[in-house]
């Protein structure tokens, strides 16, 4: 088993927190993530894409009759989590960021129809229903990979030649 702290080659790799603007500025340069739900009492998670407005706002597009959905509507106040990233299977490399905070539903029709022209669905079904994340915890890590390595050690460097007689000067 490869340590929790190591690429598949046996570099080191580590990670690096990531302050607020800046795991806010990687989440508004991706199109897509996953919100993060409670279902029946237990955590569920769909793919969606989004917007970030300028005021940390996640804006999202859902069905009238998803999950996601329902669940904002019995309760106004409801905590979701939303999580993008943009990993690099091959170096090990990139970011991720959590935002968690309240989900409600947007009714003002002006903002429903620019979300509307900003998302566009993935799927044939209608997507009639906005909701926004008002980010309370941002959170974000950066995955460094190993630092490079200046290559192989040099070869020792042979040391003179003693004679036995020499020792004794």
């Amino acid at each position: 088993m490869i340590p929790p702290d190591h690429t598949d080659d046996g570099a080191p790799n580590s990670t690096v927190a990531l302050g607020r603007a800046e795991a806010m500025r990687l989440l508004a340069g991706i199109a897509y993530g996953r919100v993060v739900f409670t279902r029946d009492a237990l955590p569920a998670i769909r793919p969606v894409n989004h917007v970030v407005e300028a005021d940390g706002r996640v804006v999202v597009r859902t069905r009238l009759t998803s999950r996601l959905t329902s669940a904002i509507r019995a309760d106004s106040g409801v905590v979701v989590a939303y999580e993008a990233d943009d990993i690099d299977p091959g170096t090990h490399t990139g970011w991720s960021v959590v935002v968690t905070g309240l989900a409600r539903p947007v009714a003002d029709p002006h903002r429903v129809a620019r979300y509307e022209r900003l998302l566009r669905p993935w799927t044939a079904a209608a997507m009639d229903t906005v909701v926004e994340i008002e980010p309370t915890i941002v959170t974000g890590i950066r995955l460094v990979g190993a630092p490079e390595s200046p290559g192989p050690p040099a070869p020792p460097i042979p040391s003179p030649k003693v004679e036995k007689n020499d020792l004794s000067r």
